[in-house]
């Protein structure tokens, strides 16, 4: 028998250059598919008539397809960790797919749930949940009812010890509230950070949000409201 050949592990920049490829190849196929895509409400037609060319005027209407907000501005998303890998004692690691089963006569059917968060980093923040029997049709429909669910956010420079006059912290304290977890979010000044959650970072950062302080209670391990309650935060900013 011949002796088997072991696969060569790729260099840090071989790596680098597969993600890259990879990536383009996504945009070509993202663009491929919005040049292709044929509206059904009026908004979109209007929308892919070019007759509507900003987000601010497209979220006066209900949003009802998500090319909309492709067209309108350049989203990028995240996945938020809300599910766990079984581990010893309970003790696993976080993972972005929430599984449950139902119990059937045929045996146990698993369910696969996660949770997106779609912006453009400058004030517009989306998030959707969605469940499927598998993980790639789940992440799918999270991500549609996030740009489903976008919206518009309020940001200053608000905090008393900064005056530089860019939009980068919440523009006055706000609280938001969901089940049991509550997530007040605090102005801060420029260089200052996130100071918050690893899953409230992710939403904070693709809303435009660079620097704040928190302050959260309740049930904080519960991953799902505790990133509702940071969206309902961040649309009271709007309630000047």
């Amino acid at each position: 028998m011949g002796r088997p050949e072991f696969r060569q592990k790729r260099t840090p920049s071989e790596e680098a250059e597969m993600a890259r490829v990879r990536e383009e190849r996504l945009k070509q196929q993202h663009a491929k598919s919005l040049e292709d895509w044929k509206p059904k409400t009026k908004l979109g037609k209007l929308v892919k008539e070019k007759k509507i060319k900003d987000l601010d005027e497209a979220l006066k209407y209900k949003i009802l397809e998500p090319e909309i907000v492709d067209l309108l501005t350049e989203t990028r998303s995240d996945i938020l960790n809300i599910g766990q890998a079984k581990g010893k004692f309970g003790g696993g690691k976080r993972r972005a797919w929430r599984q449950t089963q139902r119990k059937t006569a045929e045996g146990n059917v698993p369910t696969f749930s996660c949770m997106v968060v779609a912006g453009n980093g400058d004030g517009y923040i989306g998030m959707g949940y969605g469940r499927a029997k598998e993980t790639l049709p789940a992440r799918a429909k999270a991500l549609r009812l996030a740009k489903l669910n976008i919206m518009k956010i309020k940001r200053a420079c608000a905090s008393f010890d900064c005056v530089c006059g860019e939009e980068h912290t919440v523009p006055f304290i706000v609280t938001g509230k969901c089940g049991s977890c509550t997530v007040k979010l605090i102005p801060a000044p420029q260089g200052t950070g996130l100071v918050i959650g690893d899953e409230c970072k992710k939403i904070l950062r693709i809303a435009g949000v660079r620097d704040v302080y928190s302050k959260t209670s309740g049930s904080k391990r519960t991953t799902i409201n505790l990133a509702r309650a940071c969206i309902d935060a961040l649309n009271k900013t709007n309630r000047m």
